[in-house]
C-alpha cells in the first residue's frame, strides 16, 4: 500500500492593513494569496502535479466561491474573479480552525510550542489517511443570506418608451407663426377660403341642370363665376369680422385640447370637478368658447370683460397672445400686460407667464441688460513690490485740456500724469499736443528727473500706441548711440489696458480727479501762460505727494500717516522700529546712511500699514459666468442714447492667470473690437 508522505513547501502571510476590514474580506484576501500561491509552485516545481487541494476554514469564503447568482461589491467581486481565473470550484475544501495551520502564522506560536506542534510542517493527521476520511464541506453551509453585507443590492429599473405623436395639420399650421397677429390672418384667410369653396359647390348643385350639357366647360365655369358673384383675388380684403372669428376659431380648439374634461361636464349641465384648475372661476360656455363665470355677471359691461376668454396655461397660443400685449404696451411692466390681458382673456399663473415673456424678449434685455461683472482680480506684482526705487512701475494718463495765453491768443495745453505703482507718487508734466513726439518728449523729460523705468502701464489712447512704435524704431535706428543701447538693454515692458476700460487704470484715474480738484481750486477762473501753468503743476505735484496714503487718527500718539514724499524727499520725523540701520545713523556724518535709513523706514511702514488697506475687495466679490465665444451682446457706448448701442457676438476670450473673463473680442457689423465685460451687456448666452 502506498504511503501518504506530507512536506512543508512555501508558507506566506501579510499583516492586516491599517484600514479596518471585516473579516469575510481579510478571510477571502487569504484564499486569493493561496490561489496565487498555487499557481506559481505549478509553474516553478519540477514534476507533474496531478492536483491541487486548497483548504480554509472561512464558511463565507467558501460561499463566496461557490456562488454563481448573487453580485458583489468591487473589493469582494474583484477578488473572487481572481479565484475562479485560477483555480476550480471543487478545489475548495473546509476545514476547522483547529486542525488549519494557517492560524500558526496568523495567532503567533511560541519556540517551545513551534517545536512540539507538527502541523505547520507536517500538515493535520487528515491528510495520511484517504480522502474520504478528509473532513466534508458542512451540511448548514447553504447559500448566501440576502442581507450579506458584500451582497450588491439589486436596482430595479424602470424604463420608459415614449413616441412621438405625429402632429396634426392644424397643430402644425398653430405652432408654425411666432406671431398672434400673423396666425390669426393665416387662420383667417383659410376659414374665408373655405366658405368661398362651401358657397361654390352648393351653387355647382343648385345650377348644373340650368346649365345644361350642352354649355361647354369654359363656358359652364364663366357662367358660375357670375353666378356667384366672387371677387378677384386683388379685390378680397380681409374684415375685422374674419379676424375676430378666426380668433375664436383658434382658442376653441386649444380650450378643446387643455380642458376635454370640463368642456365635456359644463355641455352636460355639470359643474367642475374640485380638482381641475378652473373650479373657482366657475366656468360658463358660451358660443362654444370657454369663459369665466365669476361674479360680475350684473355688471353693466361687455360680455368680453364680464366673461373673459380663458387661456390654458401651458400652451403656445398663450405666449403669442402675450407676447403681441407686451408689444402693444411698449414693452412696459408685467402690471400693464396682466392690465391688458384681463380686459378680454384669462390666464391661470398669469404673473409668471408674463414674467418669463419679458426675460425672453431680445428688445427688453437690450434696454434694460446689466454690464458685465467678474470677480475683482488679485493686484499685479508691480502693484506690491517693495524696495524698489520710486516710479519704477509707473502708469501713464492724460489730463486736460487746460487753456493758457500765448500774446494775444488761447491755445490748449495737456498735463501728463506719471503714477508710481506701489508708492502712489504723482509725477506731472505738460504736453502742448496730443501727438506721438509730445509723449515722447513727456516721456523722456520723466526718465531724465526721476531714473528708469521697468514697466508702464496706460489706456489704448492712439498717442501712447504711437509712442511704444515709435520708441521702438527709434531706438533700433539709434542702435551705435551707447545711451540709447543703455536704455534697449534694460528694456521697458509696456502693458496697455483693453479699450474702454477705464476701472483696469483707476489707480491713476483717481489721482487725476484729484488733480483737477487741486488745480481748479489754485487756478480758479484764471487763464495761465506756459511758464505759469508749469509752475502751478508743480505746486500741484508736491500737495498730491504730501497727501496720506494710510488712515489718519486723531490719536497723537501716533505715527504721522504715510506719504509719497516719504519717500521721495526721505523727509520724517519717526518713532523708529528696529531694523538694520539705527537711529544714530539719522544723525551720522555718512549722509548715505541716513538716506538708507529712512527709505528702510518707508518701506517697513508701507508694508505694515499701507499693504493691509488693499486686502480687501469694495465690490465685484463673487465669482460670475465668463464669457464665451458665441454670447450675443450689446456693445455699451457712454456718448450714445441706449437704444442705438451695437450688437456684437464673442469670438475669443482673454481669460486671466485664473481662467476668469475680463476682456474678449466682439465681432460687430462692421469689425471686431476687444472690449472689458464691464462694457457688455448680455443678451442671450451662447447654449440659448
Amino acid at each position: 500500500m502506498d504511503e501518504v508522505h506530507v512536506a512543508f513547501v512555501m508558507g506566506k502571510s501579510r499583516v492586516t492593513p491599517l484600514k479596518v476590514m471585516t473579516i469575510p474580506r481579510l478571510e477571502l484576501t487569504a484564499a486569493t494569496l493561496a490561489a496565487r500561491m498555487d499557481k506559481m509552485l505549478r509553474s516553478e516545481l519540477q514534476g507533474e502535479l496531478l492536483e491541487s487541494v486548497l483548504w480554509t476554514d472561512s464558511q463565507s469564503v467558501l460561499k463566496y466561491i461557490r456562488n454563481r447568482t448573487k453580485r458583489f461589491h468591487t473589493f469582494v467581486a474583484n477578488r473572487i474573479a481572481v479565484i475562479h481565473n485560477l483555480t476550480k470550484v471543487n478545489q475548495w475544501r473546509f476545514v476547522d480552525t483547529k486542525n488549519n495551520p494557517a492560524d500558526d502564522a496568523s495567532r503567533g506560536l511560541s519556540i517551545e510550542s513551534f517545536y512540539s506542534s507538527k502541523g505547520w510542517l507536517q500538515g493535520p493527521e487528515f491528510l495520511k489517511k484517504s480522502e474520504a476520511q478528509w473532513p466534508s464541506i458542512p451540511k448548514e453551509l447553504g447559500s448566501l443570506l440576502p442581507d450579506d453585507p458584500e451582497v450588491r443590492k439589486e436596482a430595479i429599473v424602470t424604463s420608459i418608451v415614449t413616441c412621438k405623436m405625429e402632429k396634426t395639420p392644424t397643430s402644425k399650421l398653430l405652432d408654425y407663426y411666432s406671431s398672434w397677429n400673423d396666425l390669426k390672418r393665416a387662420v383667417a384667410w383659410i376659414m374665408k377660403l373655405k366658405k368661398i369653396l362651401l358657397q361654390m359647390r352648393e351653387k355647382r348643385k343648385d345650377d348644373s341642370t340650368d346649365l345644361g350639357a350642352r354649355q361647354d366647360k369654359g363656358k359652364r365655369l364663366k357662367d358660375q363665376m357670375l353666378l356667384l358673384n366672387m371677387p378677384t383675388a386683388n379685390a378680397l380684403r380681409l374684415s375685422v369680422e374674419d379676424t375676430e372669428n378666426a380668433e375664436k376659431a383658434i382658442i376653441c380648439h386649444e380650450q378643446r385640447q387643455h380642458f376635454k374634461e370640463e368642456i365635456a361636464l359644463l355641455e352636460k349641465g355639470k359643474q367642475c370637478n374640485r380638482g381641475s384648475s378652473l373650479y373657482k372661476l366657475d366656468p360658463i360656455i358660451e358660443a362654444g368658447l370657454l369663459r369665466v363665470g365669476g361674479r360680475t355677471r350684473k355688471m353693466a359691461m361687455p360680455t368680453e370683460v364680464k366673461h373673459p376668454m380663458i387661456l390654458p396655461k401651458h400652451s403656445n397660443i398663450s405666449k403669442l397672445i402675450l407676447s403681441h400685449i407686451h408689444n402693444q404696451v411698449g414693452h412696459s411692466g408685467r402690471g400693464h400686460m396682466l392690465s391688458k390681458l384681463h380686459q378680454r382673456y384669462w390666464l391661470s399663473a398669469a404673473n409668471s407667464s408674463a414674467r418669463k415673456i419679458i426675460k425672453n424678449c431680445v428688445f427688453c434685455r437690450r434696454l434694460q441688460a446689466r454690464a458685465g461683472e467678474q470677480k475683482m482680480a488679485d493686484l499685479p506684482l508691480d502693484r506690491i513690490t517693495p524696495d524698489l526705487p520710486p516710479f519704477t512701475h509707473v502708469g501713464i494718463d492724460y489730463f486736460g485740456p487746460i487753456e493758457v495765453k500765448r500774446g494775444r491768443a488761447h491755445v490748449k495745453r495737456w498735463g501728463v500724469i506719471f503714477t508710481c505703482l506701489v508708492s502712489r507718487a504723482v509725477h506731472l508734466e505738460v504736453a502742448s499736443h496730443l501727438d506721438t513726439a509730445a509723449c515722447i518728449n513727456a516721456l523722456r523729460r520723466f526718465i531724465c528727473r526721476r531714473g528708469t523705468i521697468k514697466s508702464i502701464r496706460t489706456d489704448r489712447g492712439t498717442n501712447f500706441i504711437g509712442t511704444q512704435k515709435e520708441l521702438e524704431e527709434s531706438v533700433k535706428q539709434l542702435d551705435n548711440n551707447k545711451i540709447k543701447q543703455t536704455l534697449l538693454k534694460e528694456g521697458i515692458d509696456w502693458t496697455f489696458n483693453p479699450p474702454s476700460g477705464a476701472h483696469h487704470g483707476g489707480v491713476w484715474e483717481r489721482l487725476i480727479r484729484l488733480v483737477k480738484k487741486i488745480l481748479h481750486s489754485v487756478l480758479k477762473e484764471q487763464t495761465l501762460e506756459d511758464d505759469a501753468l508749469h509752475t502751478a503743476l508743480c505746486e500741484v505735484e508736491a500737495i498730491m505727494n504730501d497727501r496720506p496714503i494710510t488712515t489718519v487718527t486723531n490719536d497723537p500718539n501716533d505715527l504721522e500717516p504715510l506719504t509719497p514724499n516719504h519717500l521721495l524727499q526721505l523727509r520724517t520725523n519717526p518713532i523708529l522700529p528696529p531694523g538694520l540701520f539705527q537711529r544714530e545713523d539719522l544723525y551720522s556724518q555718512g549722509r548715505w546712511k541716513q538716506v538708507q535709513y529712512l527709505a528702510d523706514l518707508f518701506w517697513k511702514r508701507w508694508t505694515r500699514e499701507y499693504l493691509p488697506l488693499m486686502q480687501e475687495r469694495h465690490k465685484w466679490n463673487t465669482i460670475k459666468r465668463n464669457f464665451t465665444p458665441g454670447d450675443l451682446v450689446v456693445i455699451i457706448d457712454e456718448n450714445a442714447p441706449r437704444n442705438t448701442w451695437l450688437l456684437g457676438r464673442v469670438v475669443k476670450t482673454l481669460p486671466g492667470s485664473k481662467g476668469l473673463v475680463r476682456s474678449v473680442l466682439v465681432k460687430t457689423k462692421t469689425s471686431t473690437i476687444e472690449r472689458p465685460i464691464t462694457k457688455l451687456c448680455l443678451l442671450l448666452e451662447a447654449t440659448d
